[in-house]
């Protein structure tokens, strides 16, 4: 059941630009508003039931707990207008999660590197913390540009922007970053 509501809640999230645009014109947003409670909800006491939830953990609960506060937002004015804030408050908290790592370390990045390879040298740390704090900057300006979305009351550029360039964005990052983590891996093997 774990695996389950992860899956479907990581499904939720990736579409989710497109079930707000689309369910707010379909649904009662109420019964919209109720639906994305529930898997709030579920994802935050999924999370707790779920061993070795990993260094995200926090940002599971977050989530889940953000997209319940959204939901109860929208039932409660009868209106979509809260659930377009959804992408700002991800933005924020990834932005926290990350930032913080870096004044506490280890950072973020190096945190997940380390499950695939736990002796990380310190040429990987100075690495990984530089990856964290570029991260940072990627999430400071997709949140600024989403709210941007939200506040043009533009509900097709929110849609374009929070459900496809920020995924566009997000996936060069991750692209550019591989690369370059795979050339510096090659250097640092042929140093040897």
């Amino acid at each position: 059941m774990g695996r389950f509501l992860q899956a479907a809640f990581f499904a939720i999230l990736l579409a989710y630009p497109f079930v707000i645009y689309l369910g707010a014109d379909l649904l009662d947003i109420r019964w919209l508003a109720v639906l994305l409670l529930i898997l709030g909800l579920a994802r935050v006491s999924g999370v707790f039931f779920t061993p070795n939830a990993g260094p995200l953990k926090s940002q599971a609960v977050f989530a889940g707990g953000a997209l319940a506060a959204v939901a109860a937002l929208a039932w409660f004015a009868g209106k979509p207008d809260a659930l377009y804030f959804y992408p700002v408050l991800m933005n924020v908290l990834l932005l926290a999660l990350f930032g913080a790592s870096l004044l506490n370390p280890p950072s973020m990045v190096e945190r997940i590197a380390r499950l695939a390879e736990p002796d990380l040298p310190p040429e990987g740390q100075y690495y990984t913390h530089k990856v964290t704090v570029l991260w940072c900057a990627f999430f400071i300006l997709n949140g600024v540009l989403s709210l941007a979305t939200v506040l043009s009351g533009d509900e097709g550029l929110w849609l374009l922007y929070n459900g496809f360039i920020s995924y566009i964005l997000m996936g060069l990052l991750f692209a550019g970053e591989y690369l370059i983590r795979r050339r510096l891996k090659r250097r640092m093997a042929e140093q040897k």
